[in-house]
């Protein structure tokens, strides 16, 4: 199960060490609501400059970033520095009446997400709340968690919003073509 998410909102900073060395060391920030969802798969809301070392420990292989938005110049500078995939889905967030995330938008991502050749890969929108949490959502559902379980991790993210996107992903019933020889073992 998903770990509680961070909200480590602190800039990069140095720090002496205890031992009254000069020896300085770099803090790590994870980006906003981060956390890991299986091995290989960790979730977020936008990073940013003062992630990047955080990321690099991560050693990434892929970014997909669920926004209509664009990436970020800063972000895309450092995906193309460090060698890293992006798979970008211009998906807006379910909203009430009549703005409805597509389930084929969905099962491409999680078709991607679920292929190892990928990870390490980071999930994340622009808070890594709504349109992350449906995606994770109808991840669980694929790893047969129960609802109650699944709208318990979306709540923890989300905190607020959660009618339209629990009951997207109650009714989420796509077919996720992934590649059955290269699915993770958690799967």
């Amino acid at each position: 199960m998903a770990s509680e998410p961070s909200t480590n909102n602190s800039i990069t900073s140095t720090h002496t060490l205890p031992n009254n060395s000069d020896e300085e060391v770099k803090v790590m920030v994870p980006p906003l609501n981060f956390a890991m969802v299986a091995p290989g798969v960790y979730r977020s809301g936008h990073p940013n400059r003062k992630n990047f070392p955080f990321l690099k420990k991560l050693k990434l292989k892929s970014i997909m970033y669920l926004s209509s938005d664009e990436f970020h110049e800063e972000l895309s500078q450092f995906v193309k520095d460090q060698n890293i995939q992006v798979f970008h889905y211009k998906i807006d967030g379910n909203k009430e009446p009549f703005i409805e995330i597509e389930q084929k938008e969905i099962s491409n991502a999680l078709v991607k997400v679920l292929d190892i050749r990928n990870h390490p890969v980071l999930i994340h929108c622009n808070k890594g709340k709504h349109r992350i949490g449906c995606l994770v959502g109808c991840l669980r559902k694929l790893q047969k968690w129960s609802l109650t379980s699944i709208f318990h991790e979306y709540r923890r993210f989300a905190v607020t919003k959660v009618l339209a996107d629990q009951e997207f992903i109650e009714i989420f019933s796509e077919n996720v073509p992934y590649n059955p020889d290269f699915k993770p073992d958690w799967l």
